[in-house]
């Protein structure tokens, strides 16, 4: 949603169908089904590869996919912490060096970049609540937390509405 509000001609990449139909609701151009053969279909879609490559999904195969996508002179952003067996992905070095590429690391928006994303908002270009895929209360929260480690059934991120006590 970003992306496509400032000028960028996006590409989504899933392995979940209703994630890659929000993605085009959103204003993705292409979808791309996660699988063995993404990474081809994203370089053909680019015409030679994305100029950037967004994973945040921290699994080794969507870093590794996500670099490999990449054209000369790409940049790569992971979003948050691979963790566990995913902590050190083993990136395509050769790849990297040969075509020229940057990796950055993200935890999130510098605040000072704040006003400009909130004036996107403002603006409309940027619509937050189109990202809700479900509203649950605290009590199916544990649920919701233990389903995370499973593929999604779903799209849209789900918000926990605090129930008020007795």
């Amino acid at each position: 949603m970003i992306a496509t509000a400032l000028g960028a001609r996006v590409v989504a990449v899933d392995v979940s169908g209703p994630a890659l139909q929000l993605a085009a609701e959103l204003g993705a151009e292409v979808l791309v089904e996660g699988g063995p053969d993404a990474v081809r279909r994203v370089v053909d879609a680019t015409g030679g590869g994305a100029h950037v490559s967004l994973d945040a999904v921290g699994s080794t195969d969507t870093a590794v996919a996500a670099v490999s996508s990449l054209r000369p002179r790409g940049r790569h952003v992971q979003v948050g912490l691979l963790l566990g067996e995913h902590a050190t992905p083993p990136l395509p070095m050769g790849m990297l060096v040969a075509k020229e590429l940057e990796i950055h690391g993200s935890h999130g928006m510098a605040a000072r970049d704040y006003p400009a994303m909130l004036d996107l908002v403002a603006s409309g270009a940027v619509r937050p609540g189109r990202l809700v895929g479900s509203v649950i209360g605290l009590g199916d929260a544990g649920a919701a937390l233990a389903a995370m480690s499973r593929p999604a059934t779903t799209a849209g991120v789900t918000i926990v509405r605090l129930e008020p006590g007795p």
